[in-house]
């Protein structure tokens, strides 16, 4: 077995059976498992994927066990060479996985490699690659020095963008949004910290898989991930789980530096609650008072006959849009002015590869104004959004 890819799953169905289907595409020529850890989801998510996959393993919890202790499940299960860890809301091109065994394999010093992720827009996730979060480089995040100066290796070091997002290069931390591992080297700097529920477990293990001497790296093949974008990084919870779990990084790696380091993180969370709660208020406020709704409008790229059924569950939900019909090629993306008035372009996932998809929002990220993503799966008779699906019910 080449790969084991893991995916703990959490009341995204749609989401999970989209990602599946784009590791079909991706691991045609390529011996792979694929496990499915759900943390008990609400949303039937067991046997509508159950149905659809019979040749995924699924794992059961009967309570929300978190992403460490969820992926360490199925780590022990897994029999690949490599561990890919992938989160369920992402979309994988066809050469993804390929890329990503080849990188491995000639380069036997990396013990890890991330990929370019793009956000539903086209752009690129800050999130793909990283620096350690020193005491430094997090003081340098937390004042916003890393924004400030982004080119900076001094002050910008948390998200390298000094680099070339088009190129390879030696990282520290990989997101843990799409983690591929040697296993070998994971058997030496041991699972994911159960410490950490939600955020800062790949830091962590990123930083200890450095521990045993093999680097990490970044390599420049596409995938999506659309919970990068629509995560609300203002909202309270954000804030407030993401700063504990570098609160439990600094207690574990520098606990010299702890007692001095807790007070200042402490102020940033409660200064950053404050503020996500005015931002909150002030969206709602928008809301009351924006009586007029601007309607999507969609530009959709799929044979006629895919056109008109996607044109019917669009209308089932009663919204209003402006549909316009588009035989596949490159040229739906040619025209800056006449593209970018749309707020989504809809691609038939049966007549269109996922490749192509994230080549064409790459191409449109250029604009000022970007339309995003949209899928349409035959099978499931549905639309996927970033922020919502649209079904055929």
């Amino acid at each position: 077995m080449k790969v084991s890819i893991i995916i703990v799953n959490y009341n995204v169905k749609f989401y999970l059976e989209q990602c599946i289907r784009s590791i079909e595409k991706a691991g045609e020529s390529i011996s792979h498992e694929i496990i499915v850890a759900d943390n008990n989801s609400s949303d039937d998510s067991i046997a509508f994927l159950k149905e659809r996959f019979p040749q995924v393993t699924f794992i059961e919890n009967k309570e929300n066990l978190g992403f460490a202790k969820a992926n360490n499940q199925a780590i022990k299960k897994a029999k690949g060479e490599y561990i890919m860890l992938l989160n369920p809301d992402t979309i994988l091109g066809e050469s993804a996985l390929q890329d990503c065994v080849t990188f491995m394999d000639n380069t036997p010093n990396a013990g890890a490699t991330g990929v370019k992720m793009l956000k539903s827009n086209g752009k690129f996730a800050l999130e793909s690659r990283r620096g350690i979060p020193t005491p430094f480089t997090s003081m340098c995040k937390m004042l916003g020095l890393c924004n400030m100066f982004p080119k900076s290796k001094t002050f910008g070091k948390y998200y390298m963008q000094y680099l070339d997002e088009n190129k390879q290069s030696e990282i520290e931390i990989i997101s843990g949004a799409c983690m591929f591992i040697r296993k070998s080297t994971l058997d030496k700097s041991g699972l994911l910290d159960e410490d950490f529920f939600m955020y800062g477990e790949d830091i962590d293990l990123s930083y200890r898989l450095l521990k045993t001497g093999m680097t990490n790296h970044y390599i420049p093949t596409n995938i999506l991930h659309y919970k990068g974008e629509s995560t609300e990084k203002t909202s309270y919870r954000y804030v407030y789980v993401f700063y504990q779990a570098m609160l439990i990084f600094f207690r574990k790696h520098y606990s010299h530096y702890s007692i001095f380091l807790s007070i200042p993180i402490k102020a940033a969370i409660y200064s950053k609650a404050v503020c996500a709660f005015i931002n909150q208020q002030a969206k709602r406020l928008i809301k009351k008072t924006n009586i007029k709704e601007t309607p999507y409008k969609f530009l959709i790229v799929a044979p006629q006959n895919s056109c008109e059924k996607i044109a019917q569950i669009l209308n089932i939900n009663k919204q209003k849009y402006d549909v316009q019909s588009f035989s596949q090629s490159n040229t739906h993306v040619s025209n800056p002015a006449e593209t970018s008035k749309y707020d989504y372009i809809i691609y038939d996932a049966d007549h269109t590869s996922y490749a192509f998809m994230l080549e064409q929002i790459t191409i449109s990220s250029k604009w000022a104004e970007m339309p995003k993503l949209a899928v349409y799966h035959s099978q499931s008779e549905i639309i996927i959004t970033e922020e919502r699906v649209w079904q055929n019910i």
